[in-house]
């Protein structure tokens, strides 16, 4: 019998930022594949919740600790034996306000969480990913990974900067075995795009719903949102053998905003 290539059985997954959101989904979707899947975030509550419902692990660790992170990656380690699979997924929205307006501490708070916490991850999962000669790096970018955008300019500073890490990866550690790939979600549903959506209001002065329409479900071809499942299930395919050839790939998820 072949093996499906889209199975996970026998791997091991971390996922930063797996106790809500696209990380949870994803957590999901991992474990109904057959990977043994650590969640790992700042919140342990939360965090043990996913554990439990897909059989997995939980560890707290807040990636802008680069002692932390160290810890999260040997501990994980010491589970199976082996680190397969990365979903760089920790991040935060960062501030919202104009380039001129934009609090500086809040601008390098977001980039300290979401590029440099990244980095500390990515230093790990290369490590022991080159020890082993195989494994599957997904860093989580996003539309506005390639795109610029009014009012974020932290956020599109380090997921731009995420794009080009990846493909540096990818070409560092494909001698390896290892592939680094990543998504690039545009407006997913849930708790964390309501918050933008809120401070976008209060910052423009104008409804959330004009704001929701107009920039992020009328101007996508499938008129609608991205569920977290979605970019859960592109996630698998970058983990899985599915990709087992694409490396220093970038791949929208995003409902056709183009």
């Amino acid at each position: 019998m072949t093996r499906d290539p889209a199975r996970l059985d026998g791997k091991l997954a971390i996922i930063t930022g797996g106790g809500s959101g696209i990380g949870e989904a994803t957590a999901h979707v991992f474990a109904d594949a057959g990977a043994t899947v650590v969640v790992a975030g700042r919140r342990l509550e939360p965090l043990e919740k996913v554990a439990a419902t897909i059989g997995g692990h939980a560890i707290a660790c807040d990636v802008s600790n680069q002692d932390e992170v160290r810890e999260l990656f040997a501990k994980a380690a010491t589970i199976t034996g082996r680190v397969d699979v990365l979903l760089n997924n920790a991040g935060g929205p960062g501030p919202i306000a104009p380039v001129a307006d934009v609090d500086m501490d809040a601008w390098i708070g977001c980039m300290n969480i979401n590029l440099v916490g990244a980095m500390y991850c990515l230093q790990e999962a290369a490590k022991i990913m080159s020890a082993q000669g195989a494994g599957s790096i997904i860093n989580m970018s996003s539309l506005m990974g390639i795109q610029g955008y009014p009012m974020r300019s932290a956020y599109v500073a380090s997921k731009f900067a995420l794009i080009g890490i990846t493909e540096t990866m990818a070409r560092e550690l494909g001698p390896k075995g290892v592939r680094v790939n990543a998504l690039m979600p545009g407006a997913v549903s849930g708790e964390n795009m309501d918050r933008i959506l809120a401070r976008r209001a209060e910052a423009e002065g104008r409804p959330a719903e004009e704001i929701e329409r107009e920039n992020y479900t009328d101007v996508a071809a499938l008129k609608r949102w991205v569920a977290p499942e979605e970019v859960g299930r592109a996630a698998l395919y970058y983990a899985s053998d599915l990709s087992s050839a694409i490396t220093g790939d970038k791949m929208k998820v995003d409902c056709g905003r183009f």
